[in-house]
C-alpha cells in the first residue's frame, strides 16, 4: 500500500515537472517572437528615418539650387 502511494506520488510530481517545463519553453519561444518583431520593427523604423533624412537632404538641395 505504501508503495502505491509512493508511486502515485512521483507520478504527479513528474507531471508538474513537465507541465512547468512545457509552460517555460512555451513562454520562452514566445519572447523570442517578441524580439525577432522587435528587431523588425526596428529596421523598419531605421529604413524610413534614412528615407525621411535623405527626402529632406533632397528638398534642401532643390530649395537651394531654386535660391541661386
Amino acid at each position: 500500500m505504501r508503495s502505491v502511494i509512493v508511486l502515485a506520488a512521483v507520478v504527479a510530481l513528474a507531471g508538474c515537472g513537465v507541465e512547468t517545463a512545457t509552460t517555460a519553453a512555451t513562454v520562452a519561444a514566445a519572447k523570442k517572437k517578441e524580439i525577432e518583431q522587435g528587431k523588425k520593427t526596428e529596421e523598419q523604423v531605421q529604413q524610413n528615418l534614412g528615407k525621411a533624412m535623405e527626402q529632406t537632404q533632397q528638398s534642401t538641395e532643390r530649395a537651394d539650387d531654386a535660391a541661386k
